[in-house]
């Protein structure tokens, strides 16, 4: 079943044509293999990404949009990705990025295409776990840059993960999210602390 990517604001796609079009750019970014590049480079598979600042001892709050991510692609496989961002002035490019989350975001783009029901793509970032999970939504007709994971939603943590949770699981959020909110939720004290003594 085809993996719905949601399309991206065009000027955010612009903001990313007009970088990988100057050499500048290119050459500043801390990317060596978009630097060493062989042959055209293309912005392809946005996904919009979403940030989770909070989880709740009573779970999932609210999400946000920070950007849109593009994987940069050369030949047959990603070299790297390109982030955008919302300024005052509209969607602007912010910069370019290797690493291990390029790779995982592939293989979990790959691994979702095999599901059978319908999902659209998105990234779900836990920074408070240091966490990136590929988002599969069930509702392929939503706007991509607005929502929250629904209890039916797949999540994919991708790698690297944190310890314990493993990568490229799929999980439903309301499997995965018990997990996220035990960790996510500070320890209440045993019992009132004691006055002269260290905090």
């Amino acid at each position: 079943m085809p993996l719905h990517v949601p399309p991206a604001p065009a000027p955010a796609l612009r903001s990313v044509l007009t970088a990988l079009g100057s050499p500048t750019a290119v050459r500043e970014a801390r990317t060596p293999s978009l630097r060493a590049a062989q042959g055209p480079t293309t912005p392809e598979l946005p996904l919009p990404v979403h940030v989770l600042d909070r989880i709740t001892a009573r779970g999932l709050s609210a999400t946000r949009l920070a950007g849109w991510r593009f994987l940069i692609r050369c030949g047959d496989r990603s070299v790297a990705a390109a982030d955008t961002m919302l300024t005052p002035d509209g969607w602007a490019f912010s910069h370019f990025f290797e690493g291990p989350y390029v790779t995982s975001t592939e293989r979990a783009l790959q691994q979702a295409e095999a599901l059978q029901q319908p999902y659209q793509a998105r990234l779900l970032s836990v920074p408070g776990l240091y966490m990136l999970t590929l988002w599969l939504h069930g509702d392929t007709t939503a706007d991509g840059a607005e929502g929250h994971p629904a209890g039916t939603d797949l999540l994919v943590p991708l790698a690297p993960a944190p310890p314990g949770i493993p990568a490229y699981r799929l999980f439903r959020v309301t499997e995965l999210l018990p997990v996220l909110t035990s960790r996510a939720t500070p320890l209440p004290l045993l019992g009132p602390p004691v006055l002269g003594s260290p905090a």
